[in-house]
């Protein structure tokens, strides 16, 4: 339970952070730079950290840099897709497309014979998609909210959430947390540097909303991926795809709360059934 808990509360974070990238694009700042910096800044964290308690020589091995990588890349993708998908809907929109990852994790999960397929697992994944349609407006594809950019672009967001979640599930199983964490999130900055533009990212740091990039970084990738990492060593990919649909829901009332944007009867309540799943699955977990 202890795991599902800490997952729970990174997407807590995860959602609040969607909350500040929309703010900065509001204040014409790229949804790339304010990707790069997330990850920039959680990666200062994640280097003291790792710096502040090493007693002894880490220990990299080709397994745990190999996995570290691929969630570093996972991270990224998800990241920028998310933030993309933001611009060209609404915060409750990408956040609810890109928890469409328990389709790819649980089948990937199949596939690799990391878990056993199972009906209540199966349920709660239809449950989260019903929940997903009525939040989105998916029903309605005529009106469907954010459009086709949009709606790929939250797409590619929950495929790579399904990536770094196997990439961090893989590597926290063999490795430490701090080690992990550091080198996926160095691949991240790694990945993204390059395709952001020098001048923006300069004048990003340098302007008046150099605050808002730092609490970003702290919320969004810092503070939250170290507690997520610490409860993925206790909680299986599926289940940790799902409990973090408390992303979703976070973002949709950060955006009602504080950004003034609306919520139909029907978006309400597709959020409760995703609540609903989270408390049921959770419980399940916790009495297994």
């Amino acid at each position: 339970m202890r795991g599902i808990i800490l997952v729970v509360l990174a997407a807590v974070f995860w959602g609040i952070s969607g909350g500040i990238a929309d703010i900065l694009m509001d204040k014409g700042w790229s949804p790339l730079v304010i990707s790069f910096y997330r990850g920039a800044v959680g990666l200062l964290l994640f280097a003291g950290w790792w710096l502040a308690g090493r007693k002894k020589k880490a220990a990299f091995t080709p397994r745990t840099m190999i996995f570290s990588v691929l969630a570093g890349a996972g991270v990224a993708g998800n990241f920028t897709f998310y933030f993309f998908a933001i611009e060209a809907s609404s915060i409750a929109v990408a956040a609810t497309l890109m928890y469409t990852a328990p389709i790819f994790v649980l089948l990937v999960s199949f596939l690799l014979k990391i878990e056993n397929s199972s009906w209540f697992k199966w349920a709660c994944i239809l449950s989260v998609l019903f929940g997903i349609v009525l939040l989105t407006g998916a029903y309605d594809t005529a009106n469907l909210s954010g459009g086709v950019y949009g709606t790929a672009a939250g797409l590619g967001a929950g495929i790579s959430y399904a990536l770094f979640i196997f990439g961090f599930k893989k590597a926290t199983a063999i490795g430490e947390p701090k080690t992990i964490v550091s080198i996926a999130f160095l691949t991240f900055c790694l990945i993204l540097l390059p395709l952001n533009d020098t001048t923006e990212v300069t004048n990003a740091i340098t302007s008046g909303d150099a605050g808002w990039f730092i609490l970003l970084g702290l919320i969004g990738a810092g503070i939250s991926f170290i507690i997520y990492v610490i409860g993925m060593r206790s909680t299986a990919p599926s289940t940790a795809s799902m409990v973090a649909m408390a992303e979703p829901v976070t973002a949709s009332l950060f955006g009602v709360l504080l950004l003034g944007d609306t919520l139909t009867i029907i978006q309400l309540a597709g959020m409760v059934v995703i609540l609903f799943t989270i408390t049921v699955l959770s419980v399940k977990q916790s009495d297994s």
